[in-house]
């Protein structure tokens, strides 16, 4: 797993608001960090990888715990 540089807790907030703190949060990074993403909504299961997609950013891994999802998420561009 490489090192996260930023944590965005999202946990508790629903669409659209943890790709909204994923795209305001991955700005703060320089290219090659990685911001790892937590969060309860399950529409961020299908969102976070579509968007990763669409920016060009990479998703390392997904993985969920007790409910909560884990997204680590490489600044490409």
């Amino acid at each position: 797993m490489a090192e996260v540089n930023q944590t965005v807790d999202c946990k508790g907030l629903s669409c659209p608001m943890p790709i909204l703190k994923l795209a305001k949060g991955i700005k703060t990074l320089e290219v090659g960090q990685v911001l790892e993403l937590l969060a309860t909504d399950p529409g961020s299961k299908p969102d976070v990888p579509a968007w990763c997609e669409k920016t060009g950013n990479e998703l390392i891994e997904a993985t969920e715990e007790e409910g909560v999802y884990k997204y680590y998420i490489r600044r490409v561009k």
